[in-house]
């Protein structure tokens, strides 16, 4: 034995057993979830020095890429200023800085203003500077941040910790004087009333779910708050926003099989809410104010959903229900999915999903009215074969053309605008990428792979143009699979650094995911769920028979419910994967779906189904969960990483996942070590900072290259393979 090699934490077995449907289990490592219990916080603290002596001989590989993203990205930069009552606003992010600063100008030119990231314009506002309130904390988060009708105050709130709960402050934006501040620990969503005079917000019950919204009269104690919704299904969850045409606030409560949609005329803020349609099983909907009509957009004739009008005349006159005077709007082609719908005084555009790709449309209204059926259907046009489209910032409601962002795997972020009426594309801006950036020089492409059952899964597949395609290259899979969630093709400055480094990335869009359609998330939910682990697993043998990876060289990462997916897949096929980075990981997971008075369980059910009722549900999870199937094999070297104020996958989970790893796997662990990382103030999403996360990720990354063994950078790439980008 190597006695020089770090031992891993210690810890002591507390068997505890649990009863379901006439099955026992005794967990030894069940305490390890009570995160109030300070063995378990000094486990943690163990666990990131074991993990620091284990991987120290990485620190110049995470160094190296740490400084390959800062020379490669413009630190001190703009976003495209966004017209809206009057000003112009946009996004500020200066060298050094950890935090952007939220800014405007005013709006004396209808020309779009011309800022210098490097000169402050003199009537420059800043409504929100990120490093003045973190404070100088380990963490920030912004949550929201709304100006109100009069553009004098701003509202915004703020995360410190990692929870998500939020802390609310209103401002003066000319002075900077806080004029309200008693509004703390509440969710994300503000929105003001029309007259200025009140806030809406969300609250949070002890599960995290949003579930009452709550007027507060600024400058006035918070006991003086009033609720005005209250949402007590568990099942559901709840958003508030403003509409575009600055009339409504739209409540939106749903679970994944129902919704129901209220609204609040912001002009009479102590008035009665609206609801549009009272829920009913198994129709999903949401709507869009358009001025006189309503937007809807549901499944209640397609499983891929339609939209449908109604007058807001009819939805007042009809409560509480009016359903009888929904009206056939637009429905796309056959296999498309409808994801939602944006109106503007003179257009709708349509955000969808065809061919496992996003697209967006734009409806021009009907000159009979908007109740009646488009006029046309208008297509922003595709910018690359393999590319990701979106709608961007849009806030004003009179605007002519459409702000849309494109990008690829390969393509840093555009922001154009499109002109419907004449079909014009205008570059705004395209993210930069320093020291030479040469798409040309890389090759992306979607293959298609055989499932197990035969059903054909796409997979994103992304590398240099002269990595040879012989088998010999190391290669990183990554995977989602869960709620929907499409995993589309986004251009990441860090991602160059695995590149360059001759690694194949390639995204399997597992079933569970929404690449494909509704369906797509129907056939990976439920009892159905083992479809996601086992196409990840014919994605990963893919990918060597097809000889873009060196079998022996693969990497797996997955986050949250991506890091089940993980979990589940090496079980499956520990044989197949060299090194696995697990990101907060829901790992325990059968475990935590027991437990309804965890955090977001109950909504978890309409996911994962129901194992307390469920005998059938209950024995599909007790085979797949990750934490309940570990094998005596030989594992891939394993990086978990978790932090101790996620609020969404506890620190619990991969804690007892890797104690039970070490005592389980043959693998010898000083070749292919088992390792943890807790970020000690943070959330699911890790560090907050810019320099930090970039940090984070050099860290993490650099695991994964090591057990992959692809720690250098290639030379640049020849002329004679470089591509036409």
């Amino acid at each position: 034995m190597d006695h020089t090699f770090p031992r891993p934490p210690q810890v002591t077995a507390r068997p505890t057993s649990r009863t379901h449907h006439g099955d026992t289990v005794t967990d030894p490592y069940a305490w390890l979830r009570d995160t109030d219990d300070p063995e378990v916080v000094a486990l943690l603290h163990a666990e990131n020095a074991y993990a620091e002596a284990v991987t120290a001989h990485l620190e110049p590989l995470a160094g190296a890429m740490f400084e390959e993203i800062k020379a490669r990205t413009k630190e001190t930069d703009l976003s495209v200023p966004v017209r809206y009552r009057g000003w112009w606003y946009y996004s500020r992010t200066q060298e050094g800085r950890q935090y952007g600063r939220l800014c405007r100008v005013p709006a004396r030119d209808p020309a779009r203003p011309v800022v210098d990231p490097d000169v402050v314009p003199e009537d420059e506002q800043v409504l929100v500077d990120g490093d003045v309130e973190a404070g100088g904390g380990q963490f920030f988060a912004l949550g929201a941040a709304e100006v109100d009708e009069g553009g004098d105050r701003v509202a915004f709130s703020v995360d410190r910790s990692g929870d998500e709960r939020f802390d609310v402050t209103v401002r003066e934006i000319a002075t900077g004087a806080t004029v309200d501040d008693v509004v703390r620990g509440v969710g994300c969503g503000l929105v003001w009333s029309r007259c200025g005079r009140y806030v809406f917000f969300t609250r949070l019950d002890d599960a995290w779910r949003p579930h009452e919204v709550w007027r507060h009269e600024v400058g006035r104690p918070a006991s003086e708050d009033v609720r005005i919704f209250h949402e007590e299904d568990e099942t559901h969850w709840m958003g508030i926003d403003a509409s575009r045409d600055e009339r409504w606030l739209v409540l939106v409560t749903s679970s994944r099989s129902s919704s129901e949609v209220h609204l609040l005329d912001l002009a009479d803020p102590t008035g009665d809410l609206v609801c549009v349609r009272a829920r009913t099983p198994d129709l999903e909907y949401d709507v869009e104010p358009a001025g006189d009509v309503l937007l809807v957009v549901h499944n209640g004739e397609r499983v891929d959903f339609s939209i449908s009008v109604v007058p807001v005349a009819d939805v007042l006159a009809a409560q509480p229900d009016s359903a009888a005077t929904w009206q056939e709007w637009w429905t796309p082609g056959e296999g498309e999915r409808v994801l939602g719908v944006e109106a503007f005084e003179g257009f709708a555009a349509v955000s969808l999903r065809t061919g496992g790709l996003p697209v967006v449309r734009v409806l021009p209204w009907a000159e009979g009215g908007r109740t009646a059926p488009p006029a046309g259907v208008v297509e922003v046009p595709a910018f690359s074969a393999l590319g990701n489209i979106a709608t961007g910032e849009n806030p004003e409601w009179s605007s002519p053309t459409l702000q849309i962002l494109q990008e690829s795997f390969l393509v840093p972020r555009r922001v154009v605008d499109f002109d419907p009426a004449t079909g014009a594309v205008e570059v705004l801006k395209t993210r930069e990428v320093r020291g030479g950036y040469d798409p040309g020089d890389y090759v992306e492409e979607r293959v298609w792979v055989d499932a197990t059952d035969g059903t054909p899964i796409p997979m994103s597949v992304v590398r240099r143009a002269d990595v040879p395609f012989d088998g010999t290259a190391p290669g990183i899979l990554r995977g989602y699979g869960a709620y929907e969630i499409s995993s589309d093709p986004l251009f990441s400055i860090p991602t160059l650094s695995l590149l360059d480094r001759g690694v194949v990335l390639a995204v399997a869009h597992v079933r569970g995911g929404g690449e494909m359609g509704r369906s797509w998330w129907l056939s990976g939910r439920f009892a159905d769920k083992v479809n996601s682990f086992t196409d990840l697993v014919d994605c990963a043998r893919h990918l060597g028979v097809a000889r873009f990876v060196d079998p022996a060289r693969l990497g797996l990462e997955g986050g949250s419910a991506g890091g089940l997916l993980v979990g589940a897949a090496i079980n499956l096929a520990p044989e197949l994967f060299r090194a696995v980075h697990a990101a907060v990981p829901f790992v325990d997971a059968l475990t935590t779906i027991l437990d309804p008075s965890l955090p977001l369980t109950v909504g978890e059910w309409e996911e994962w189904g129901n194992p307390l009722a469920d005998p059938e549900i209950y024995a599909v999870m007790k085979a797949y969960s990750p934490y309940e199937n570990i094998r005596a094999a030989a594992y891939p070297a394993i990086l978990a990483t978790s932090s101790l104020n996620d609020t969404r996958v506890e620190v619990g989970e991969p804690l007892k996942w890797v104690t039970r790893l070490r005592e389980t796997v043959t693998s010898d662990q000083r070749e292919r070590p088992i390792v943890m990382r807790t970020e000690m103030v943070a959330g699911h999403g890790g560090r907050s900072g810019r320099y930090d996360a970039w940090r984070q990720w050099a860290e993490e990354e650099a695991f994964v290259l090591d057990g992959i063994g692809a720690g250098e950078p290639l030379r640049p790439v020849p002329d004679a393979v470089r591509r036409t980008a």
